[in-house]
């Protein structure tokens, strides 16, 4: 919205008159019940007041006056279109919540790149967080700062470890990874100095793709052996805790000795299998 409208917008709700109790009934039964334009004009105008004094109390945020205001008129026509005449209560009480609420979550989107205020509890913390802050500072202005991220925890139900991030987040603007260290020419990115040790994507998939391969390679290549071999080599190379070669003599009625040869040879015929059925895996291992 830029300066001009939002001026314009100003000056005709400060002109619109006020609505009496009966008047503002009437008005809110003909919009409900015949979508009259000129009803919903009326009401939405003579509470645009309400608008402009709920924007002033969030400029301290640094987002335009004009979205805030343009925010709160949203929420001003969510209010018409929900608000029930026959409940007694003022149009203006009804559309505070409406107001507010649109204005918040309007901040909550747009004050950082970073989302916040997922939850009831977070943007309560959010929004109360500098006035409470400020209202214990002017009480105890020696109160360290862990006692007072304490005191704030217990004021509005939330973890002090959740009032020390979100005060930490409210100090410090956003910074762009892709900014310079330094004002020196040439200075390197933030991105820079962010080292991980984890694969690329890429390399991720390749391997995932790689894996599931053998993995069907080796049950097709597992049909050259016979039952005791199949059974020596599960138990001893394809299990989380292999078994000892006593417990699959004992098993068996063998040797340790034996059972040692008969897995030998099983993991040879398996090498062979394998090569067999896949030439590129004996140039690898090369």
């Amino acid at each position: 919205m830029q300066e001009p409208a939002r001026s314009s917008i100003v000056r005709a709700a400060m002109r619109a008159p006020y609505l009496a109790r009966e008047e503002e009934q009437a008005l809110a039964e003909r919009w409900r019940d015949k979508h009259d334009q000129a009803a919903l004009h009326r009401i939405t105008m003579a509470h645009m007041r309400l608008v402009l004094a709920m924007a002033g109390k969030f400029r301290g945020f640094g987002l335009p006056m004009s979205d805030l205001v343009q925010e709160g008129h949203i929420g001003l026509l969510e209010a018409a279109a929900r608000f029930e005449p026959e409940r007694g209560v003022r149009f203006s009480t009804y559309a505070t919540w409406w107001i507010r609420a649109s204005m918040q979550d309007y901040i909550l989107r747009n004050w950082s790149i970073v989302r916040g205020g997922t939850s009831s509890t977070q943007k309560a913390l959010f929004f109360n967080l500098r006035r409470l802050r400020a209202r214990l500072a002017r009480g105890q202005p020696s109160l360290p700062v862990g006692e007072l991220h304490n005191r704030i925890s217990q004021t509005l139900g939330v973890s002090a470890a959740d009032v020390a991030l979100m005060d930490s987040r409210l100090s410090a603007p956003d910074t762009s990874l892709n900014a310079p260290v330094s004002d020196e020419q040439g200075s390197a990115d933030r991105m820079d100095f962010l080292v991980s040790d984890e694969p690329l994507p890429d390399e991720t998939v390749a391997d995932e793709i790689d894996k599931a391969r053998h993995t069907v390679w080796l049950r097709q290549a597992l049909g050259a052996l016979n039952a005791r071999e199949l059974s020596i080599i599960a138990e001893r190379r394809l299990t989380e805790d292999g078994a000892t070669l006593e417990s699959l003599g004992v098993r068996f009625g063998i040797s340790k000795e034996r059972v040692r040869q008969i897995e030998s040879r099983a993991i040879e015929k398996l090498r062979r299998a394998l090569v067999e059925a896949h030439p590129e895996m004996e140039a690898g291992a090369a």
